[in-house]
């Protein structure tokens, strides 16, 4: 138990394999899962990208554990995320949308996704991929705490980054872009190293981060 205590400093708690982990993540298995094996792990498939984007839209005013439940859910209501296909999408779609128990049931949420996939066909042509595009917002790594506790990661809800990248997505024509939601994206997709010190998944994190190949900049 002592041993056990003393690594709960700095907001960690012990996981169901006896590891310590960030503390949002111990309360639920599915939450414990996305948090070993995904949050914060780079992602560079533009539709791994548009899926996220949109489910941290979704999340807006909810609970991310909300969201994660649903998640298989809005994969097969959304096509997959494929945004070439839910760029087709019309009123028709809304309205058998509307009537998904199985997603989060909001006319806004809904017609922002369908408006938003029609941008990331416009934002690929453009900038030659969604990930070419968004990994140019990456954080610089010598702006960042030098130490990431509980108390340093509930003040991050937002960066000079995810800021920027929601002004331009905004005059893009995008929604429910705001600068936090770009943040909790940009946890989720490895632009920055979330993980508390002491987390045994920070580590890892860090390595697939340093190993990972950022997209080429068309402009």
């Amino acid at each position: 138990m002592t041993d056990h205590m003393s690594r709960l400093k700095g907001g960690l708690k012990i996981g169901a394999d006896e590891k310590p982990k960030c503390y949002w993540c111990t309360s639920h298995a599915d939450y414990e899962a996305y948090h070993d094996e995904e949050w914060g792990f780079p992602v560079v498939d533009d539709i791994g990208l548009f899926e996220k984007m949109v489910l941290e839209g979704f999340q807006s005013g909810l609970s991310w554990l909300t969201i994660l439940r649903k998640r298989d859910n809005f994969r097969k209501a959304f096509k997959g995320f494929d945004f070439n296909k839910v760029a087709r999408f019309g009123e028709k779609d809304v309205e058998r949308l509307l009537q998904d128990i199985g997603i989060v049931r909001h006319r806004g949420k809904i017609e922002a996704a369908i408006n938003n996939a029609q941008r990331a066909k416009g934002l690929v042509k453009e900038a030659g991929s969604l990930a070419a595009y968004v990994w140019r917002y990456e954080s610089d790594v010598k702006a960042r705490p030098k130490k990431l506790t509980k108390a340093t990661l509930m003040k991050l809800t937002q960066a000079p980054e995810s800021a920027a990248m929601s002004k331009d997505l905004k005059k893009r024509g995008w929604k429910f872009v705001g600068p936090t939601t770009m943040y909790a994206f940009m946890q989720s997709i490895g632009m920055v190293n979330d993980h508390i010190e002491g987390c045994a998944s920070r580590e890892a994190v860090e390595k697939a981060r340093t190993k990972f190949k950022r997209p080429e900049r068309l402009w």
